[in-house]
Formats: C-alpha cells, sequence, structure tokens
C-alpha cells in the first residue's frame, strides 16, 4: 500500500479522536478513506483526488465548496487539512462551522513546513480554546471542541472581482481563497498576453489548459472584438474546483465563447485544437512538481491538429523546451527574460 501524505498519517495516528459522522474538507489521497473507522463525507477540490474516490459504502464524495453533497449540520467530526493559501484556510474553517452539528469536535492538521503554526492563530480566532493534541509525522494535530458555529455558507459572499488589463484589453476577473494569483494578473501571464497580441495564433477552437480563473480564454476573445474580428471559442480546463467555478464566472461575464471543465490534465478532454495556451503550474502544495506539466506536454500533440500551435510560458529554469521539441515539433521562443520565456510549439 502506498504512503499516505503525512497529514493523513497524522489523522490516521489520532482516528481514536473521531465520533460519529465525519467530514473531511482538503481530502488530498482518496485512499484514505478505507482505513478510516467511520462514514461520512469527503471533499476534496482536486479533480483527479475526486475521480478516483471509491465507491465505499457510507461515503460520500464531494468535489469543491459548491457541491450539493455538502449540507449544514452534518457531521460530528470535522477534519480540515491545512492548505497551501493562508487565505483558503478561512474558507475551509468557516464550511467546517457550517458542516458541524450540534456539539461537533474540528480538528486541524496540517505540516510543519506547510505553515501549522500560523495557522493555529487563524484556528483560535473561532475556536479561542483549541488545544494541540498531537505532534508527529511532521504534522500538528489540534482540536477544538467548542468554536462559532455559523447558519449559512454562501460561496457568492466569498467571490471577488478584480480588473485585468494587458495590451490595452481589460476584463473583470473572478477570484476565491485558494485559487492562482487571486487579485492580479501574474507577471507569467501578462508576458503570454502580450505575445498573443503581438503573434496572434492561428484562427480556430482553442484550448486554455490549466485555466486558473479564465483569464487567457476570456482576455482573448475580448482582444479578438477589439480587432474587429469575430471571437474563436476557447475551451477551458482546470483541476481545481475553484479554479472552474472562477473561470465560468469570467467567461460569462466576458461573454466568453467555450465550455469550461474540470480534467485532472488531458484527461477529460476530447477535442482536437487549432491551438492550445497555458500557464501551467509547477507546485504541488508547497513542493516545486513538474510532472503535472511534463505529462501534459507528453500527451498534448493527440489534442492539437496537424499544424496546430501550443503556447507556453514558464519560468525560464524549468526545463521544457527539449521535451516539447520530442513530443510536439520545432519550438520558437517567442519572448524571454531572466524570469519567464514565452514557447511556441508547431505540431508536426
Amino acid at each position: 500500500m502506498s504512503a499516505l501524505p503525512n497529514a493523513h498519517e497524522a489523522l490516521l495516528r489520532n482516528r481514536d479522536l473521531i465520533k460519529g459522522r465525519l467530514a473531511l474538507i482538503g481530502l488530498s489521497d482518496a485512499t484514505l478513506l478505507s482505513r478510516l473507522p467511520s462514514g461520512g463525507i469527503a471533499m476534496t477540490e482536486h479533480a483527479g483526488v475526486f475521480s478516483r474516490m471509491p465507491a465505499i459504502k457510507d461515503w460520500q464524495p464531494a468535489f469543491g465548496y459548491d457541491d450539493d453533497a455538502l449540507k449544514a449540520a452534518c457531521a460530528d467530526t470535522l477534519v480540515v487539512f491545512l492548505p497551501k493559501a493562508r487565505a483558503e484556510l478561512t474558507f475551509r474553517l468557516e464550511l467546517a462551522r457550517w458542516l458541524a452539528a450540534d456539539g461537533a469536535r474540528l480538528l486541524l492538521i496540517g505540516e510543519k513546513r506547510e505553515g501549522i503554526a500560523g495557522a493555529v492563530k487563524q484556528l483560535k480566532l473561532v475556536a479561542p480554546e483549541a488545544a494541540k493534541v498531537d505532534s508527529a509525522r511532521h504534522c500538528q494535530v489540534w482540536l477544538a471542541e467548542a468554536f462559532v458555529p455559523v447558519t449559512t455558507f454562501d460561496l457568492e459572499a466569498w467571490m471577488q472581482w478584480h480588473p485585468v488589463e494587458c495590451a490595452g484589453v481589460r476584463i473583470d476577473v473572478a477570484g476565491l481563497p485558494g485559487i492562482f494569483s487571486d487579485g492580479q494578473l501574474d507577471d507569467g501571464t501578462a508576458m503570454l498576453l502580450q505575445s498573443l497580441a503581438e503573434q496572434p495564433l492561428p484562427r480556430g477552437y482553442a484550448l486554455d489548459f490549466a485555466c486558473g480563473a479564465g483569464v487567457i480564454g476570456s482576455w482573448m476573445q475580448c482582444w479578438q472584438r477589439e480587432q474587429g474580428i469575430e471571437p474563436s471559442p476557447v475551451d477551458a480546463v482546470d483541476v481545481q474546483s475553484q479554479a472552474v467555478i472562477c473561470a465560468k464566472a469570467t467567461y460569462t461575464r466576458a461573454q466568453a465563447l467555450g465550455d469550461v471543465m474540470a480534467s485532472d490534465g488531458l484527461a477529460g478532454v476530447t477535442r482536437k485544437y487549432r491551438a492550445i495556451v497555458t500557464n501551467p503550474p509547477f507546485h504541488t502544495g508547497v513542493r516545486t512538481d513538474t510532472s503535472m506539466t511534463e505529462r501534459f506536454l507528453q500527451q498534448v500533440a493527440v489534442h492539437l491538429q496537424p499544424g496546430g500551435e501550443l503556447r507556453l510560458v514558464a519560468n525560464s529554469f524549468l526545463p521544457y523546451e527539449a521535451l516539447m521539441t520530442k513530443c510536439i515539433g520545432p519550438v520558437t521562443r517567442l519572448q524571454c527574460d531572466k524570469r519567464f520565456t514565452v514557447y511556441s510549439a508547431k505540431r508536426r
């Protein structure tokens, strides 16, 4: 049996703290479920984890914060796994307090290098008497048996809008806690958009891979309208539930065309595209991890039409160019500085 994440192992070590119906918030390995003593709800924001959740009796899987499986006052023990983004911890704690039945207990579990020490300060804002009950597997486990409940959990109330402008084109972008580059246009995406304005993609159906809040696909279509060109639809995929929620909202406000889908890599993609654009992630939690992008590059040619283009921006130190040449075709560096490089690869 493969090793579980440290935070999941820490929960198993403290399984005696679980009482009644269980709610897991931020599950990152579906194999944990079969090793727990009781059932309940398991929420993950990762499409791949959700797709691998086994059909185990008494367990209800949930994808993201808007899943209909999440019900008020449905759990007696709430387990919140520490997310990467500090703002998302507040989000998770709010959901946990809404899911909590009368007399419920709350566990917060996270690794030291993920910032559990700082996270405890957030926990104590809603559970002042929370106490550390274990320290193992490089993790801390905190227990709160009394905390401030909430009667509503309104996703719309957490969504914030911010403007993004590049090459004279402005769009409004939705944001939720935990989404990449929430509240601003990151420098890598800005360089990619500038390249799209200066060296436009071939006309036709496109895909925005790892779309985040839907910035690229929405901006591309707004830029085309500004040029007097009929916009080409841009499908959008991302592995994270918040990204899919926000991308749909951003597309709606921008009147952008295209399907927005949850997908672990390219698993949910069936169409062949004239162009694919991406600013792919290279972190898993707080760790550098390029494996997802490497798998994407190995598979992407199948989803490009002959002669189709992949337009990718990445940190300049990441070793993608040789793999792009091997798996797709000739590669050109369109823009480059010490931090980022925009690549264009044409399918053979």
